[in-house]
């Protein structure tokens, strides 16, 4: 193969580049050619299959034929602008986006909704979304669908969302709209950017979350190795914004949101064969099953970490996310996995008194405990707790973990020299409320008694449990 370096007329480059770039690119496989400034030469590289092209007879070809495309390129360019983005909501009426769940028009008026929701929701988070921002995102969400109906993106249709953008930016929609527009689709896999702004990542997840509610809500959840609709792909997605911009959004509020604009569009006619109770059930588990594979196969965090963290908690994924690099990070220490050991014997020793006694966790009575092991744990526990407490609240998930691990000796002393089971009923209880009290405490980062011993863990690719169908 040989490289051919061809030309263009400077006059295209009045086109948008992604324009230019997706028709050398993806449709003539071309290459094109920057500048030294960064900007677009009218340039580009074709690969000929011989050796020389001395006439230059298969260079004016390729030049004759990108000139056609381009001409194309720009007509349509030209076209689509004379209809607003706001002008083409009511053409939506004619893309269908799913039989059983309506149009685009009606996924873009439920985007709306959904990206309102979102806002609040992230206000009530703790994140600041100042009102006139707000107004933006949500008006990007109604239009960002809009571009479906222009004949570039019929005609290239990897350009979804970005000509959006761009006649956004062209009709003089503020900033905040055009590249929420031009972001609202991704990632489109692990390796693609996310969003640039906060107002995109909000219509990135209105969007995903719309189609996931929807689709679950009729019945189109992924089965096996099959998923059509690329709903892995959209819940992965989903994971990833959360994840990798520390948005304060739980998958609970996630799924609840989504779902009551289906059920506000019910109330008005529309989707009327959407469950809510499928969609609800169904995609909550899902999600949850996207982020564990999130940690174990795209982090490569351990199974048992993963089972660890998320039997602490798995509907913040930002704050699952801290939670498990801290233990990655506090793994290694003396004191760490001892002490996991002794909070799975924690664990045991109540789950025997339970079956053996009918035990019910109660109220802790120092005045019982004995001087000695028992009553030091007790009030080492007081100082590790609220030591720990300070650390967390502050989002110091690993100085918490730290404070834990320093239990170790007194937890080792204790089970040393304390008989939990005494015969003395009273005394028996209180033994077993003082573990219950240290297993409730100290799991909300991560469920210890889930942590294996390195010599007793499964293979690299072990699974601590099936994998859920719908999720692999």
């Amino acid at each position: 193969p040989t490289p051919l370096l061809g030309s263009f007329d400077e006059s295209y480059l009045s086109l948008p580049e992604e324009v230019l770039v997706t028709v050398m690119r993806g449709h003539q496989k071309y290459f094109a050619v920057e500048q030294s400034d960064g900007k677009m030469a009218p340039r580009f590289i074709a690969i000929m299959e011989t050796d020389a092209d001395r006439t230059g007879v298969i260079r004016h070809g390729h030049e004759r034929v990108l000139r056609a495309r381009f001409n194309d390129a720009r007509f349509f360019w030209e076209s689509d602008g004379q209809i607003t983005l706001t002008g083409r909501l009511e053409l939506l009426r004619n893309v269908t986006f799913q039989a059983k769940l309506g149009s685009h028009f009606d996924k873009s008026a439920r985007m709306q909704q959904l990206a309102d929701q979102l806002v609040q929701a992230l206000r009530d988070g703790g994140q600041p979304v100042p009102s006139e921002k707000a107004t933006e995102v949500v008006r990007a969400a109604r239009l960002a669908k809009s571009d479906l109906t222009t004949d570039l993106v019929k005609e290239f249709t990897e350009l979804q969302g970005i000509v959006g953008g761009l006649l956004a930016r062209r009709e003089g929609q503020p900033e905040e709209i055009s590249v929420a527009i031009y972001d609202h689709y991704r990632p489109q896999s692990m390796e693609d950017e996310l969003p640039r702004t906060l107002g995109g990542q909000i219509v990135s997840l209105a969007d995903r979350m719309d189609t996931l509610a929807g689709c679950f809500g009729v019945g189109l959840a992924p089965t096996g190795s099959k998923d059509p609709l690329g709903l892995r792909r959209a819940a992965q997605g989903v994971i990833r914004i959360l994840a990798e911009k520390n948005l304060p959004l739980s998958l609970e509020s996630l799924v609840a949101s989504s779902c009551e604009v289906y059920e506000v569009a019910q109330r008005m006619g529309e989707a009327s064969e959407w469950s809510g109770l499928a969609a609800r059930q169904l995609l909550a588990e899902f999600l949850a099953d996207r982020l564990r594979h999130y940690l174990r196969e795209v982090h490569g965090f351990a199974y048992d970490e993963v089972n660890a963290v998320l039997a602490a908690g798995r509907n913040d994924v930002a704050d699952a996310m801290r939670r498990i690099q801290a233990v990655a990070q506090i793994r290694p220490t003396e004191n760490f996995e001892p002490l996991a050991a002794a909070f799975k014997r924690m664990r045991n020793i109540l789950q025997q008194a339970r079956e053996s006694y009918g035990y019910v966790n109660g109220e802790l009575n120092p005045d019982l405990f004995e001087p000695g092991p028992e009553t030091e744990l007790y009030e080492r526990y007081l100082a590790v707790f609220n030591q720990a407490e300070r650390a967390k609240q502050s989002g110091n998930f690993l100085a918490a973990l730290e404070a834990i691990a320093s239990l170790r000796p007194v937890v080792d002393l204790f089970f040393d020299k304390i008989l939990v089971m005494d015969r003395d009923a009273e005394v028996r209880n209180n033994r077993l409320n003082l573990l219950a009290t240290l297993l409730e405490q100290f799991s909300t980062i991560a469920d210890f008694s889930e942590i294996v011993p390195k010599e007793a863990a499964p293979p690299a690719d072990g699974k601590a449990a099936a994998p859920n169908p719908v999720a692999e």
